[in-house]
């Protein structure tokens, strides 16, 4: 599993983070948590509001920071 924070590194950007890294290392989950800084790519996921969360390239969550909670249950 991968999972994408689409963001340029903003405050809520890194909260996001840190919040998916303890969401995967909470649940137990194999994931690789990469970060998409490349405004040109953030827009070719659809994201016009950051920060984004995506999983496996699914876009799950746009302009918000999104709780450890909320992501683990993305995570399933």
């Amino acid at each position: 599993m991968k999972i994408q924070i689409l963001g340029t590194g903003c405050a809520k950007c890194l909260k996001l983070t840190h919040n998916a890294e303890e969401a995967v290392k909470e649940s137990g989950v194999a994931a690789e948590i990469e970060k998409v800084t490349d405004i040109n790519k953030i827009m070719d996921y659809g994201v016009m509001m950051t920060p984004g969360l995506a999983i496996d390239g699914v876009v799950k969550s746009v302009g918000k920071v999104l709780s450890v909670d909320d992501i683990k249950k993305l995570l399933g």
